[in-house]
């Protein structure tokens, strides 16, 4: 067989505000691989189907001298996200081909790794679609799981506040409180997140562009578990409508990735009210609970108990579109690239 196109995408300059599909990341389908004699070394190939934009990509995308919990973005080399693929050809014993795997992906049509190091054979009992692995029953259904459980210590009666509703983090979010006998507020930035945000439970869903946060937080709280995916001006809201020993679970802050952040105000709260913020990164909660998510989570979609959302795009060339859409909170759920069918 002729050698086939192996298309990425590439990170070409680091932004100084929103990232700009065409300078920030590039398409490049200038690339070729030899699918039935490219050099294994041991390891394996493996096809690209679905990738994961985050938003927490926008943080990769910074100079090398800035220090931070993941590293950045290396100039002129391709992405790298959540993805599922389908095993091509393996020199590995514990992975064979026509096995689907999730991992780190770079954003190439094909990936060659050296090892299984960091991928899960996926066994997909539920037969869910892909796309799904790398969302409600991937990194973004694992963060809201896994975090909720360890810092939550929710009780039934209790008042949560959740940001982002509408998005893959926020909603399970909301149905994890929900199953635990709480009242929820959420929020989120469109008129359509609201009404799925209700669909799935919120007792309060607003939207946080046309509605007041610190009065709806005013009349419907004092909250006792706050969500936070966007820090800022809603973080200090919610230091104000917090219970005495309310708990803060700090998952992100997108309010502030590509304006900077603000300062908070309402800091000395935290002392007088008690209160427990605990931030987090989701890999320092996997080997506690990853076992115990695949075994619930999953069937749990497939059942229909727990819903989500998701929008597919299709095509590695809107990678840099997506990205930036996601950035401005201008995707309608779960943001997925389709890069390839089975």
């Amino acid at each position: 067989m002729a050698p086939v196109r192996n298309a990425r995408v590439v990170f070409n300059s680091v932004p100084t505000g929103y990232p700009e599909p065409g300078k920030t990341v590039v398409y490049d389908d200038s690339k070729t691989i030899d699918i039935e004699n490219v050099p294994l070394n041991g390891g394996l190939l493996i096809k690209t189907l679905v990738l994961s934009i985050d938003p927490y990509l926008r943080g990769r995308m910074r100079a090398p001298e800035v220090k931070s919990y993941s590293p950045p973005f290396t100039i002129g080399e391709p992405l790298a996200s959540h993805g599922v693929g389908v095993v091509i050809r393996s020199e590995l014993a514990d992975v064979k081909p026509g096995d689907h795997v999730y991992g780190v992906f770079s954003h190439e049509e094909y990936n060659v790794r050296k090892s299984s190091e960091g991928l899960k054979v996926l066994k997909n009992e539920h037969n869910l679609p892909w796309s799904v692995y790398v969302g409600a029953a991937g990194m973004a259904g694992k963060t809201a799981y896994m975090a909720w459980k360890e810092f939550s210590r929710a009780k039934k009666g209790e008042t949560a506040f959740v940001t982002t509703g509408g998005g893959p983090v926020g909603s399970l979010v909301i149905q994890l409180a929900k199953l635990d006998g709480l009242k929820v507020i959420a929020s989120a930035g469109s008129e359509e997140k609201v009404k799925f945000m209700k669909e799935i439970g919120a007792d309060v869903a607003f939207n946080y562009k046309t509605t007041n946060t610190a009065e709806v937080l005013e009349k419907e709280g004092p909250i006792d578990v706050y969500w936070d995916n966007v820090g800022g001006q809603t973080l200090d809201d919610a230091l104000q409508a917090a219970n005495v020993y309310a708990r803060f679970i700090e998952c992100g802050m997108i309010s502030g990735y590509n304006t900077g952040q603000k300062p908070i105000h309402n800091a000395m709260l935290i002392v007088g009210k008690s209160l427990s913020i605990n931030g987090f990164i989701i890999g320092r909660l996997e080997h506690k609970y990853n076992d115990e998510f695949y075994a619930t989570i999953p069937a749990k979609l497939a059942s229909g108990e727990l819903k989500f959302t998701e929008e597919v795009t299709t095509g590695l060339d809107k990678v840099g579109d997506v990205i930036l859409a996601v950035q401005k909170g201008q995707n309608k759920a779960k943001a997925v690239i389709k890069v390839a069918d089975e």
